[in-house]
């Protein structure tokens, strides 16, 4: 017989199992994109279980389980997988997050209120926020991928504000207490009372990705819109297909927005055109999450993925697919291990983070859900992606790329379409079969594509210089989005 029950531990939320009989080899909570492991005790008649429900990655401090559905996995020396309890627990409210147990499944979600997330609840929110009088503050709010990470561009422009002006109060947008916010700065739960205030009072936003819910900018409020990759595939007014709808909410997003930040000529031609952002200020400055791929050697990232210094490292980074929500199957990770003798690592789209699961296998790593980008950039010794904006920025490293692109007629065709022929400008090798990408990691020299990558790195990254967080933040204090002190 197992009894259960949810407890506060010294400040970390936990699950507690007691049982009778022989203690358990392991007890584990397995999710598919995170997994905590219990700590046990009792060899006489009766044992104990304990499960963080936080866990530390990436050689990191420990956080909250990222929301979702977790499997008790009960396993006996002999008999794995022991029949978890029958035990229900009911919802409840711990530090940093909510929980319940039920069918030996525990289900985590963010904390707060649940009413507020109710359809009444949001809209009590909205109208609420739209009424919002409060003053403005001296503040930013940012928000990467809609709260997913807390990267790309709005993380390097938060680091380097925090440096020069460390009195401008930061929040940040997550989706839960599983995305670690920088230091010094304020997390603010995705659609709690918290983050509706953070964004109605903050002078300048700073954001990579579409205004969610119902946003109207007050008087004196600023959106800088730093998108998040120049783009090979159409987007927005430029997408296949003409869809009324899709126009309007494109027109309505775009007019929510003061500034936009390019990384190119070539990105801001695109961009502006895409979005009908016109006769606006467009910041053509370089990529300020790409600084770190001139200074860092990726060093300190080998050794919290567990990496040897001489080790080669693959990076395996395709986009997202309209028609699918998990992220491409297009490579067996462990087989391109054994073949490139390397590490692999496995980066899927934020978009593939929630309905996907990690990848393993001997030598696989998935860091779907590393924070930074560009530090896997850093670590890796090539990259192998497809239609990802990616690719640009591992450019400016000048390591090989891989184009890996078994669906280009379907994707080019009829999914998205391109802006520029991929085949006539890629600075790598276009492969369609892993087989063919294994051939071209061992035999095709890199040189080759030496005009072609020199070509692409004037046409499309000549602003990444390391300096552009800099020059981002330099002019958003001299036009005084926010005060320096």
């Amino acid at each position: 017989m197992t009894e259960a029950r949810f407890f506060d531990d010294d400040g970390t939320p936990a699950l507690e199992l007691r049982g009778t009989g022989a203690r358990p080899a392991s007890v584990d909570l397995v999710g598919a994109r995170a997994r905590s492991t219990a700590r046990l005790s009792g060899r006489g008649r009766t044992w104990r279980a304990v499960i963080p429900l936080r866990a530390a990655r990436w050689g990191g401090s420990a956080l909250a389980l990222p929301s979702g559905r977790y499997r008790l996995r009960i396993d006996a020396d002999g008999a794995p997988d022991v029949a978890p309890p029958a035990t229900t627990l009911p919802e409840v409210a711990l530090p940093g997050l909510r929980a319940a147990l039920s069918d030996g499944t525990v289900v985590i979600g963010p904390p707060g209120d649940p009413a507020d997330r109710t359809p009444a609840g949001r809209a009590a929110l909205e109208r609420r926020y739209a009424r919002e009088r409060d003053p403005l503050e001296n503040a930013v709010f940012f928000e990467s991928f809609y709260g997913r990470t807390a990267g790309c561009n709005p993380l390097a422009i938060d680091r380097e504000l925090a440096r020069v002006a460390p009195g401008v109060t930061r929040y940040w947008s997550v989706v839960d207490h599983s995305v670690d916010a920088p230091a010094g700065a304020v997390a603010v739960v995705e659609g709690s009372p918290e983050w509706w205030r953070a964004r109605g009072v903050s002078r300048l936003l700073v954001v990579n990705d579409w205004l969610r819910r119902r946003f109207v900018r007050r008087r004196g409020q600023v959106v800088l819109q730093t998108w998040h990759g120049t783009p090979l595939k159409r987007l927005a007014l430029h997408r296949p297909g003409f869809d009324p709808r899709r126009a309007l909410a494109v027109l309505r997003e775009s007019r929510r927005w003061n500034v936009l930040l390019a990384q190119s000529p070539y990105a801001a031609r695109v961009l502006t055109r895409a979005y009908a952002f016109l006769r606006r200020p467009v910041w053509i400055e370089g990529y300020p999450r790409n600084d770190a791929l001139r200074t860092d050697d990726g060093a300190l990232t080998r050794r919290r993925l567990g990496i040897g210094p001489d080790e080669r490292v693959l990076l395996y980074a395709p986009t997202w697919r309209d028609d699918r929500e998990a992220m491409v199957d297009f490579v067996d990770p462990a087989a391109l291990a054994r073949a490139a003798d390397a590490v692999v690592l496995v980066r899927g789209h934020t978009r593939t983070l929630q309905p996907g699961r990690d990848a393993d296998g001997a030598r696989v790593i998935d860091v779907t859900g590393y924070p930074d980008t560009s530090r896997l950039l850093a670590v890796a010794d090539a990259l192998i992606t497809d239609y990802s904006s990616v690719m640009f920025d591992f450019s400016v490293t000048g390591k090989p790329l891989y184009f890996l692109v078994p669906d280009l007629e379907h994707y080019r065709g009829e999914l998205r379409g391109f802006y520029f022929d991929l085949l006539d400008a890629a600075p790598g090798p276009v492969v369609r079969t892993q087989h063919e990408l294994e051939r071209a990691l061992a035999e095709v020299d890199p040189d080759v594509f030496t005009e072609r990558y020199a070509r692409w790195q004037r046409e499309f990254t000549a602003r990444d210089d390391g300096r552009a967080a800099e020059r981002v933040v330099a002019r958003i204090l001299d036009q005084g989005f926010v005060d320096r002190a």
